[in-house]
């Protein structure tokens, strides 16, 4: 990840945190640069601070308790500053600096926070029940005949939990339309860079719903793709467009966003802030416009705003700067478009509802993703690429035993085994954004679209090991990013594969974080009790085992790109993972992997892709 220097003062942090002294509780007038923020920017600059952070992840994986990791760190800490203040008046040093050079121990004499609203709890408590109060009279506008009749515009249509969404809302019957604003795709030249097609709104809605199989007259005359831009003013929608959406809509679904954990601070910035600000303006001139039918803004964001290693769990009532700083700039600038929701909701009355899912993953039943490679997706790729690299070798001896050790290289991943992920299926979070347009109670507030029954690195390993037949090393994580990731980069370049380095760091960039001990733990309960979602969340074993069965089966690790391929085949997968389920009686993430492999050969030509005579 980029280091950031100074930004402008337009983006700067400043606007949403501010730096406070630990000594006097002054807030300190001081430039906050973006790189202070993330977890990386105090941490692993010195030997013994790497050597501690595995004794604390070894503590952990003994004891199963992090508490006590936390104060064995902290009393070892104590010990590292006596030391350092013998040494220092021994040799006439100042401590500070014997303790950072012999110890890697930094002594932080401020805290970051965000910035308080002005208001005290009680204001805000009476402040949302009007809010909710105005939204439920809004509802009972759009009901004729005793049925709702939504109209819907959706931003970032095209992504992964946008076409879930689309998907899920042509089947919705209290959804009578859905806009969707797009970009016209430009097709350029690859060697000259000349623009050779631009693919219009409405061409691209067209090839969208088709590789949705939302192929008959009813369910496409739901939909209406029109142009626009979110980074711009009014989300760049044209005059005559706007009048005509603000008779009608009477919510906004603003999922758009950049989901890049390694870009550099200012697209990050500018795709989730810039971009969500010119969301939320539009929704409120929807809102004051005369006789608008308009009930909420449904704000699609993350349950990672809470950032790092809480101690208790994150609420979904508050958001507070984490001690322990942001994984990447992602999530930062997510918790900072949480705020600018929250400053249109209290001051400009924007009715308003925050919906954080967790780590998004491919959809319960059988894993269909639509296409997607990134996130979760990207390791399990790798490993299976590896692993077929490993088993088809081919050419002399030594080629084979070059190949063995690169394979091996590929299949190491930095993870600490006790380390919980919070993986969510797609169908689970849309079913909750769906929900949130009818449930005048959700406005006002941050519903944490999570599970309670996360998935351990160690049961990610063995899972992988049984569904796809790799052997997965975890490495751990903090030893990982400091020695052996750099070792294993420069020995791929070496043999010449930049492009699995580079995968690798990639992997490191994004896992690195997010499998160490110490995850946050996210609240739930509010997708319950205010949007009646099942008390029973999905099981997350069960849809990472058909994330990697879909991952190898359909996509081929990545291999297969074409999105109209990939809509024909996961329409097949479809159709067999419902017979099966049937025939089994069970989900089919709760069959083994033998009696799973066993099912799919007799039912399914893998080669063409068919069902079999």
């Amino acid at each position: 990840m980029r280091k950031s220097a100074s930004v402008s003062p337009e983006i700067s942090p400043n606007h949403y945190i501010e730096k406070v002294s630990l000594a006097t509780g002054e807030v300190l007038e001081v430039e906050i640069l973006p790189r202070q923020l993330l977890v990386h920017h105090h941490r692993d600059y010195h030997i013994v601070d790497v050597q501690a952070r595995r004794m604390m992840s070894r503590i952990v994986r003994r004891t199963g308790d992090e508490e006590q990791a936390r104060k064995w760190m902290r009393e070892v800490r104590e010990m590292g500053f006596k030391a350092a203040s013998t040494i220092a008046r021994l040799f006439g040093s100042e401590p500070e600096r014997v303790a950072r050079s012999l110890f890697g121990l930094k002594e932080r004499e401020y805290y970051f926070r965000f910035k308080q609203l002005p208001w005290t709890r009680e204001e805000i408590n009476a402040k949302v029940e009007a809010l909710q109060h105005a939204a439920a009279e809004r509802l009972t506008t759009a009901t004729a005949g005793g049925k709702l009749q939504l109209r819907v515009l959706l931003t970032g249509g095209t992504g992964f939990v946008g076409k879930e969404i689309l998907w899920q809302a042509a089947h919705d019957p209290d959804i009578v339309e859905m806009v969707v604003l797009i970009r016209p795709r430009v097709v350029k030249d690859r060697k000259t860079g000349e623009v050779r097609e631009v693919i219009p709104p409405a061409q691209r809605g067209e090839e969208l719903l088709r590789q949705l199989w939302l192929d008959t007259p009813e369910l496409r005359a739901k939909f209406r793709f029109i142009a626009g831009d979110i980074e711009l003013p009014g989300m760049g929608i044209e005059p005559d467009e706007l009048e005509r959406l603000q008779e009608s809509l009477t919510h906004v679904i603003h999922c758009a966003a950049s989901v890049a954990f390694d870009d550099p601070y200012e697209e990050s910035f500018r795709a989730n802030v810039l971009g969500t600000q010119n969301a939320l303006a539009f929704s409120t001139g929807l809102q004051s416009a005369a006789d608008s039918p308009f009930v909420a803004h449904l704000a699609i964001e993350t349950s990672y705003i809470h950032g790092r290693q809480m101690r208790q769990a994150a609420r979904e009532d508050e958001i507070v700067f984490p001690r322990n700083f942001y994984n990447n700039y992602y999530e930062l600038t997510k918790a900072m478009a949480s705020l600018e929701t929250e400053r249109f909701l209290f001051e400009q009355g924007l009715r308003v509802v925050q919906l954080n899912p967790a780590i998004v993953i491919g959809e319960s039943r059988a894993g269909n993703n639509r296409g997607d490679t990134k996130v979760v997706n990207a390791p399990v790729n790798v490993f299976g690429r590896a692993h077929q690299a490993l088993t088809e070798a081919k050419g002399s001896w030594r080629e084979r035993s070059t190949g063995a050790m690169l394979a091996r290289m590929a299949c190491i991943f930095p993870a600490d085994p006790t380390a919980q992920l919070n993986l969510i299926p797609v169908d689970w979070v849309v079913e909750g954004i769906l929900a949130a347009t009818k449930r005048a109670q959700a406005v006002g507030e941050r519903i944490h679209l999570a599970t309670d029954n996360r998935i351990t690195s160690e049961q990610i390993r063995d899972i992988v090991r049984q569904e796809l037949g790799v052997d997965v090393r975890l490495a751990d994580p903090t030893l990982h990013r400091n020695v052996t990731l750099p070792v294993i980069s420069k020995a791929l370049n070496r043999f010449g594969q930049d492009r699995l380095a580079r995968a690798l760091e990639k992997l490191g960039t994004i896992f690195g974080s997010y499998s160490e001990w110490g995850q946050p733990v996210h609240e739930v309960g509010n997708d319950v009790r205010l949007l009646g979602l099942p008390k029973n969340r999905p099981n997350t074993v069960h849809a990472f085992r058909m994330l990697c069965r879909h991952n190898r089966y359909v996509q081929q690790f990545g291999q297969v790109r074409d999105l109209d391929e990939i809509s024909r085949r996961e329409r097949v997968w479809w159709q067999l993972m419902g017979e099966l389920e049937k025939t089994s009686g069970q989900p089919v993430g709760a069959m083994a992997a033998p009696e799973f492999q066993r099912a799919l050969d007799k039912r399914l030509d893998l080669e063409k892709f068919e069902f079999r005579a």
